[in-house]
């Protein structure tokens, strides 16, 4: 269907790329229009985010900045006008919905632009944009308030507005009002801001740009409303996408420069290949598309009734030891039993104590710098998938460590979680209980993250044999990264649980685990049965981390104990070695003396922190065959 010519269609803005080039290095990226539209005229637009590492500040703005820089390479001066759009929608059936209104802002520091307040559909939380340009000495900055893009509405339409440009260069000649009507169902606006400036013959001009967005409610169910991090800063009102802006324009130099200085190191060091950059820039992607929410704080509105029977094991402290009379020392058994104490009381609790929020973890005078979400993708709508976190986590435990101690404490606090509540599997239409005591969860869940988990339902991953042992592994990992032994002892008593729950899958008692001949694990359509490549090394390398963790935190028992059932476990382990690599597994099947590309997932996590699990000749011997398969 043909667009009718008022609406953005019309626009004539002669621009087909030939001469264009974007060029990406997350969260920094570069437009070049060399020599279009205009032949005498090269562009340069920087875009950045302020995702800097190890600032939980900045980095959680929802803002980005445009610089453009205007090279005038011809013989005459050239009059410029840059043209900043953005459409009053978040788009799919909320465009339309009605409602919304634009109004012109002004601001100190010459910063001037538009205000865009959406009201969403379907009840979800309402949002306002801002787009707004600096005003300096030689760039003039004017407003298109309103424009309609679609629907019968009345007033300035899309191609009145290009055309007020084309004539003018400026929207000063534009009579509108300062704030506009409330749009009708079935109608659509956008805003517009316009940069005005001269460039002399063989000079150049910069103008700065910033789009800021402001939606500080986050509401998973109707129950719970969350609120995202930057409200810290600028409040939970709604009404900080200006201040945002304004502030972007002013520091977005700063912040540039430190991420430069965190990019280049790595893009100047030559032993790393060309491929390095774009892989390091799509690992960072997931602190954008993620949520990071406010203090951690348990969730504001009203609380449904805890489910009959759910429960999970208090993570505060008790007089047990003492009623009983045993001595102060680390002791996890009795730890784990004075948790369990406290179940019958739990019941009747708010249910925030009944979740995976791992804030009550904080040790008193730790920060808390709220809580981190994200979808492990568009296909899977689940948030912190555990078993890919494994992998992706080493870039944050680099960049942003709370984050990822934040998110260690959410699956800690989730192993203590009993969820009885069945859920139906897609394998074969059995019911199961949700989560069960001591299984790390797939996920922190999908529509009622931390209170809901598992939010995959292919097959029982209560049964998966990988999950509790990656959360070992990377609370090793993390605590000898970080250094911060109140998180290992936070989490100590979930490793020391998560490890108990693991010894039902040692069905001959040799120390090693078996897989079941269904896919139970992160590989969910490869069946594995008895011991494993992949799961068996991960479970000997989160033997061998439990011991050296339990040594950090004062549990001399559990570090002689895990010691010996890593030992135990590793001599199993050897069996699987042909020689060359570790067979997938030794059922004897057409697969079982098949590679798998993975299976020194343990061994690396461990070696990184100075663990050696096998021997280095067999780990040497193993990557030469990855490379010639």
């Amino acid at each position: 269907m043909e667009r009718p010519v008022s609406e953005i269609g019309s626009w004539d803005w002669n621009l087909n790329g030939n001469k264009s080039t974007y060029h990406a290095l997350y969260p920094r990226a570069w437009t070049v229009y060399d020599g279009e539209p205009d032949p005498a005229l090269k562009i340069v637009c920087r875009q950045i985010s302020p995702i800097i590492p190890h600032n939980y500040k900045e980095s959680s703005f929802p803002v980005a900045v445009f610089t453009f820089t205007l090279f005038n390479l011809g013989e005459t001066a050239a009059d410029i006008t840059l043209l900043f759009t953005w459409a009053n929608s978040v788009g799919g059936v909320s465009g339309l919905s009605g409602q919304h209104l634009n109004s012109r802002l002004m601001m100190k520091d010459g910063v001037k632009g538009v205000l865009l307040h959406h009201k969403t559909a379907n009840g979800l939380p309402p949002l306002t944009y801002a787009i707004v340009a600096e005003e300096t000495d030689g760039v003039h900055v004017s407003e298109c308030p309103c424009f309609l893009t679609s629907g019968n509405s009345p007033g300035l339409t899309a191609k009145d507005m290009w055309n007020e440009i084309k004539e003018h260069g400026s929207f000063d000649h534009l009579k509108s009002a300062e704030t506009s009507m409330p749009l009708e169902l079935g109608s659509s606006v956008g805003a517009a801001v316009a940069a005005s400036l001269t460039v002399p013959s063989g000079s150049e001009r910069k103008v700065t740009f910033s789009l800021a967005w402001d939606c500080p409610e986050v509401n998973f169910t109707k129950e719970k409303t969350y609120y995202r991090r930057y409200t810290k800063f600028y409040g939970t009102h709604g009404d900080a996408a200006a201040k945002i802006a304004h502030d972007a324009i002013l520091d977005h130099g700063h912040w540039e420069s430190q991420i430069e200085s965190w990019q280049k190191p790595v893009l100047e060091d030559k032993r790393f290949p060309e491929c390095t950059p774009s892989l390091s820039s799509m690992n960072s992607t997931i602190l954008i598309q993620g949520q990071r929410f406010r203090q951690g704080s348990p969730p504001v509105h009203s609380f449904t009734s805890i489910i009959e029977r759910k429960f999970s094991l208090d993570r505060s402290g008790s007089d047990l030891k003492k009623t009983i009379g045993i001595s102060h020392q680390n002791n996890t058994a009795v730890d784990i039993l004075e948790r369990m104490t406290s179940i019958l009381e739990q019941v009747h609790t708010p249910v925030a104590l009944n979740s995976a929020f791992g804030p009550s973890l904080l040790q008193q005078e730790e920060e808390n710098i709220g809580q981190f979400l994200y979808l492990e993708g568009v296909e899977y709508f689940m948030w912190n998938t555990n078993d890919v976190h494994f992998y992706l986590s080493f870039a944050l435990i680099m960049l942003f460590p709370k984050l990822e101690l934040s998110i260690q404490r959410d699956f800690a606090a989730s192993v203590m979680m009993h969820d009885p509540s069945k859920m139906k599997l897609l394998c074969n239409g059995k019911w199961v209980s949700r989560k069960v005591l001591g299984a790390v969860p797939h996920d922190l869940g999908n529509y009622d993250p931390w209170f809901e988990v598992n939010g995959y339902n292919l097959y029982n991953t209560d049964r998966w044999k990988d999950l509790n042992p990656k959360f070992v592994l990377q609370v090793y990992r993390d605590m000898v990264a970080t250094g911060d032994k109140s998180f290992a002892k936070a989490v100590w008593p979930s490793v020391y649980v998560a490890l108990a729950y693991m010894d039902q899958f040692d069905k001959d008692g040799d120390g090693m685990i078996e897989n079941e001949g269904f896919p139970d694990q992160t590989y969910d359509t490869w069946s594995v049965s008895g011991v494993s490549a992949y799961s068996g090394g991960l479970w000997v390398a989160a033997l061998q981390a439990a011991s050296a963790l339990a040594r950090e935190v004062g549990d001399k028992g559990s570090e002689d104990y895990f010691w010996f059932k890593f030992r135990k476990a590793k001599g199993v382990y050897q069996k699987l070695w042909n020689g060359s690599y570790f067979n997938y597994d030794d059922n004897g099947g057409i697969s079982s003396s098949s590679i798998q590309a993975d299976q020194l997932a343990g061994q690396g996590v461990s070696q990184a922190k100075y663990l050696i699990i096998f021997n280095p000749i067999q780990t040497r011997l193993t990557r030469a065959e990855f490379e010639d398969a």
